[in-house]
């Protein structure tokens, strides 16, 4: 009997509905799961399921009865890789679920940056329509979304959702090559062009070493000053400090950001200190996080957990 210990189930809301798999096991599940706590809760566990929480060579080796980790998302940076393929863990990760939910995140970014939501928002609280004394009032500029031009970094299933839907309302689209890669792919622009010619810059790429810090004070001082910078794929790709000293600065015009390089973010994360800025907008990790989505995800986790069950390793690394 396999042994199913969920380590951070409080990452699915209690309204979606969790299937349990098909196989006789015992299960067992926490809300959440502090490092100190890991090794513990899974002595006895043969299939472990995470969403956020760190499975390192460290903690690996102290579980000898693991045969499988279920990653109840997309990334795999907080799994040793290298680890589970020399000692024969099997992993799985989730694919494809958030293709609605992560563009329309996307765009809803866009608009409400476009058009300064936000700050038209701050103006009626602070009593501004009163004080100007007409029908309506221009504290903040509107710019057209149609027309303008989107540079997406990351060419995966949710950077080609976010073009299709970027399309459908007029926007261009320049898919951005490797930064440092001396050729361009079909289809690909060098990566600094984008950066120059983008109204708006999206990132849909995975945090890894060479991916780690790609927006920094120099990638953002070759962007437009009326530029958007959005993110809703991994906080490490992005400086926060340098961002918010270009926003601050005006070198470019607006951000939104939806991840963070610490989760939750502290109090002292500069964006977080920030978060009052009208041309700054912050949403706690949930891009991905639509209802369809989350269920289609829970869906995909159990079918995987049955697949490795059954030999037939659906979606394994």
């Amino acid at each position: 009997m396999e042994t199913i210990v969920f380590l951070d189930h409080g990452t699915i809301p209690a309204h979606i509905s969790l299937p349990r798999p098909a196989f006789c096991h015992q299960w067992h599940q926490y809300e959440a799961t502090t490092p100190s706590q890991v090794v513990e809760r899974l002595q006895h566990a043969t299939i472990v399921i995470t969403n956020k929480v760190i499975l390192d060579s460290q903690v690996l080796a102290q579980l000898p009865q693991l045969k499988f980790i279920a990653i109840a998302a997309t990334g795999t940076n907080n799994i040793d890789l290298d680890y589970c393929r020399s000692h024969n863990i099997k992993v799985a990760n989730i694919q494809g679920y958030a293709t609605r939910s992560v563009p329309e995140h996307v765009i809803a970014m866009i608009f409400a940056l476009k058009r300064n939501l936000a700050g038209y928002q701050q103006d009626i609280r602070n009593g501004e329509w009163q004080h100007q004394q007409q029908f309506c009032f221009f504290t903040h500029p509107i710019t057209d979304v149609a027309g303008s031009t989107l540079g997406i970094i990351g060419n995966g299933s949710l950077g080609q959702a976010v073009a299709t839907l970027a399309q459908a309302i007029g926007m261009n689209i320049l898919f951005a090559e490797h930064a440092g890669a001396t050729q361009c792919r079909d289809g690909y622009h060098p990566f600094e062009q984008v950066l120059r010619e983008a109204d708006i810059v999206s990132l849909h790429c995975p945090l890894t070493s060479t991916t780690h810090n790609m927006i920094a004070a120099s990638q953002l001082a070759l962007m437009k000053p009326n530029a958007i910078l959005i993110n809703t794929s991994r906080g490490g790709l992005i400086n926060e400090q340098a961002l918010v000293d270009a926003l601050l600065s005006g070198q470019i015009a607006a951000a939104g950001i939806d991840v963070f390089i610490e989760e939750p973010a502290p109090t002292t994360n500069p964006l977080i200190a920030h978060s009052c800025l009208s041309n700054l907008i912050l949403t706690p990790h949930v891009a991905w996080g639509s209802d369809s989505a989350i269920q289609t995800l829970v869906n995909q986790l159990i079918d995987n957990i049955n697949s490795f069950h059954q030999g037939t390793h659906k979606n394994q690394l």
